[in-house]
């Protein structure tokens, strides 16, 4: 069955954490962020989700939200007098100031890339409301008329923001205190500390003719570190020139410092 979505009006107690979407496609959520650990922790309260229907604040008889783009062009923008409408309903509607007050982001490939950083910053507040374009996009005016900030999942380019909205909502939610059983486990992954994370390895311990590296098996937990470190670097070094100039610099700052 699905898991219904709460709503402003019956909204009685707010989690810790706050997630509002603006969308056309309010149906589309929960969606994955329903099942699995962050499932569990919006059933649990650890989190809690609101939508708001961009259509409910249109005009006219058709529910339109969208329209041609001056200077004509391929496709339809979304208009500002609708989005504005959604935006401010979602924020009248709140019965606290930390919901009203929480960050506007608008996902879109031409935003500043999104990084473990500003995850940690987002999680750590009180939650975001995420606005979910479609079309060609959304009107500019009204995103500095809103101060949205501009986020990008990658250099690529998808349907709608609400595909995007599930990743950047599990990536906060996921640590989110109670979420996640073991912290430890947090503080190892990808981009913690500046690099890509190292590999991993379960039983069997010799699959197919593949092995497990011998220094897993030793019970050295120094040396299994040190090991662990290594590969680290080397897949960072490899893979993410960018990431692996940057922790470079950064070491070489601190031992300076």
């Amino acid at each position: 069955m699905a898991r219904a979505t709460q709503t402003f009006e019956n909204d009685q107690q707010r989690p810790a954490w706050q997630a509002v979407l603006v969308t056309i496609f309010p149906e589309m959520f929960p969606g994955p962020l329903g099942a699995s650990l962050v499932g569990q922790a919006l059933d649990s309260g650890i989190w809690s989700l609101q939508t708001v229907d961009i259509r409910d604040h249109a005009s006219d008889k058709h529910r339109s939200v969208d329209d041609t783009p001056f200077g004509g062009g391929a496709g339809m923008v979304m208009r500002p007098d609708v989005v504005n409408a959604a935006i401010d309903s979602a924020r009248e509607k709140s019965r606290e100031k930390s919901t009203a007050d929480l960050p506007l982001i608008y996902l879109t490939p031409r935003g500043k890339p999104l990084t473990q950083e500003r995850v940690h910053t987002l999680a750590n507040g009180d939650g975001a409301m995420i606005l979910c374009g479609r079309f060609e996009g959304v009107d500019q005016r009204v995103l500095e008329a809103q101060n949205a900030e501009e986020i990008s999942l990658g250099d690529f380019v998808l349907s709608g923001g609400e595909i995007a909205a599930y990743a950047l909502l599990d990536a906060c939610i996921r640590l989110q205190p109670g979420v996640i059983g073991s912290e430890q486990s947090l503080m190892e992954e990808s981009f913690e500390k500046g690099l890509l994370e190292y590999p991993h390895y379960t039983r069997p311990q010799n699959w197919d003719g593949h092995t497990v590296p011998e220094v897993l098996l030793s019970g050295h937990h120094a040396k299994i570190d040190a090991w662990r470190l290594d590969q680290a670097k080397d897949i960072t070094r490899e893979r993410r020139p960018d990431l692996w100039l940057s922790y470079t610099r950064s070491n070489q700052a601190h031992e300076l410092g």
